[in-house]
């Protein structure tokens, strides 16, 4: 796999490519999902009258497993190949019949060379992918109920992998079953364009045609929401009370979402895991990028179209190249830029997200949350576990440069007794980006809560450490399903339950108390006031604040 999560770490300020070695994240298989062989009841009903339901565009058919109905691969999108590429979302075709939803629906374009190369990664993260394909607007969606006249708060979940990877079920963390089984919410998880195929901006080349063209992935999550506000009636949801939540990339699309314009009335709540973003690329930026990827076709101005009709992959390897041309011409620090929003002040505003009380996102609650050790490299590596401070500041110089030693000695004394090794860690995970996200969002009238996950799984001889991409089967009661991130059984269990309690007191009232956690304060700049996610959480002030007074400010 190519690195687009770890560099998109960089640009969030959780990781370094110098010491992030093992790509982490994914699958959708149901390890856990089913009763013990010996249950005397059926517990799989799929049928022709079973787990029927209507959509404004035919009617769908499922399965119900574990008494939830589940849906899987219902279109939300007309396929996005051909004249549609680069083009908004367009409305699927209306069918007739009885449209079966039963498998997941295709993986969006994306280099799939080598996804399983790594033993270690596919064990741990289940990287799991079906097939892929331009037509990719679907969703997936489980219910404990249809049609019952409730209004139940709703979740769309939007994957990580940068805004290069992924797919709505890449890990078994991502399931929705188990949330939904407790029957007071509905989750729905989407795919949508990715990478060149959903972010390049060919309005300054292709002229009005190509106005969304640099935005269009985003466009697709909007038509999902629209999506969900049309039919979610249908599935015992409320369409006045939707959360989207995403992690990683994810969370920088979270955050995103939240400031378009044409969010307003279809998000009412955000949750960001390990990423968010509070600024869009600059559109001369991804206009030249758009340019270069033109030139790197070996098309004149006027032959813009013809991008429409070469394969995918071709076009993704002519992007990419066009990308490395633009990096090397224009060297910025850190990672910048890339295949990604466009602040282009139609779809994506321009400036920073969450400036303004005028805002529509005034009156959206957020909430935050990073783990202790988002990218540490010792899970396969004892030698660098048992590595002395020389070495560890040492390989830091490749992410801080000459203030490494500083950096160390910073975090080393804000975290007294914690081995090189994950100093090194806590210092490439830092909160920079997570607490500026939620100092822009304290200024407006809705809350914003800010959580830390510590918990570390006893895995890998206790290397693997609060990793990115762990939380994610908390939040939605998978430790048990996601097995190979916590080993299962009843610790993870214990808060996964008091977790994923707290997301749906959240999700309901846009505040995450009363739902077994200590009382939770909300964000302030001042204060610092922080959720610390373990067996035993607590609420803590900055923690990490002295430390990060040491990191670089770019």
């Amino acid at each position: 796999m190519k690195t687009n999560r770890r560099s998109f770490l960089q640009k969030i300020g959780l990781g370094s490519a110098a010491f992030a070695a093992a790509p982490l994240a994914v699958s959708a298989s149901s390890s856990n999902a089913t009763p013990a062989a010996d249950s005397e009841e059926q517990y799989l009903h799929i049928g022709d009258d079973i787990a029927v339901a209507n959509t404004s565009f035919g009617k769908i058919r499922g399965y119900q497993l574990n008494g939830v109905y589940t849906f899987l691969g219902v279109p939300y999108g007309a396929d996005t190949s051909g004249k549609n590429r680069f083009m908004p979302p367009q409305k699927p075709s209306p069918w007739e019949g009885v449209k079966d939803t039963i498998w997941w629906g295709n993986t969006a374009p994306q280099i799939m060379d080598r996804r399983y190369g790594n033993a270690h990664a596919s064990f741990a993260d289940h990287w799991n992918y079906d097939d892929v394909s331009e037509d990719c607007l679907k969703l997936n969606l489980w219910t404990a109920s249809l049609g019952d006249g409730k209004k139940r708060p709703v979740l769309v979940w939007l994957h990580g992998g940068g805004f290069t990877n992924g797919n709505g079920i890449e890990q078994d963390g991502y399931h929705g079953e188990n949330f939904a089984k407790k029957g007071e919410a509905v989750f729905v998880s989407i795919n949508h364009r990715l990478g060149p195929i959903g972010f390049t901006d060919l309005s300054g080349v292709g002229g009005e045609k190509y106005a969304a063209s640099g935005n269009v992935s985003q466009l697709d999550i909007i038509a999902s929401l629209h999506w969900v506000r049309d039919n979610i009636a249908n599935f015992g949801g409320d369409p006045n009370n939707v959360t989207i939540m995403g992690q990683s990339g994810g969370g920088a699309k979270v955050t995103c979402t939240m400031a378009m314009p044409a969010a307003k009335g279809l998000v009412h709540k955000g949750v960001a895991l390990s990423g968010s973003m509070l600024k869009a690329n600059d559109q001369e930026y991804s206009r030249k990028l758009g340019s270069y990827v033109l030139e790197a076709a070996g098309f004149a101005p006027n032959e813009v179209d013809k991008l429409q009709d070469i394969p995918w992959r071709t076009y993704i390897d002519v992007a990419n190249k066009a990308l490395d041309r633009l990096r090397k011409e224009n060297p910025l620090p850190g990672f910048r830029g890339g295949f990604g929003p466009v602040a282009d002040g139609v779809n994506v505003p321009k400036g920073e997200f969450f400036g303004s009380s005028a805002d529509h996102t005034n009156d959206m609650p957020l909430m935050i949350c990073t783990t202790f050790h988002e990218w540490g490299a010792t899970r396969t590596n004892p030698a660098l576990e048992a590595a002395g401070e020389a070495e560890i500041i040492e390989a830091m110089k490749s992410r801080f440069a000459d203030k490494a030693a500083a950096v160390y000695q910073a975090y080393k004394s804000n975290f007294p007794g914690k081995k090189p090794a994950e100093i090194m860690t806590l210092a490439a995970s830092n909160r920079q980006n997570a607490v500026a996200c939620g100092n822009a969002k304290s200024k407006q009238k809705a809350p914003v809560y800010m959580a830390w996950f510590g918990w570390e799984p006893n895995l890998y001889n206790g290397r693997m450490r609060a990793f990115h991409c762990i939380d994610i089967c908390f939040w939605y009661d998978n430790t048990d399903r996601m097995y190979t991130h916590t080993g299962g059984g009843k610790r993870p269990r214990l808060l996964a339950e008091k977790m994923s309690a707290s997301l749906l007191a959240f999700m309901k009232t846009g505040n995450p108390n009363g739902a077994g956690l200590p009382s939770w304060p909300k964000f302030t700049a001042e204060k610092g006031e922080t959720m610390v996610l373990n067996d035993v959480s607590e609420v803590q002030n900055d923690p990490d604040r002295a430390a990060r007074t040491a990191l670089p400010t770019t």
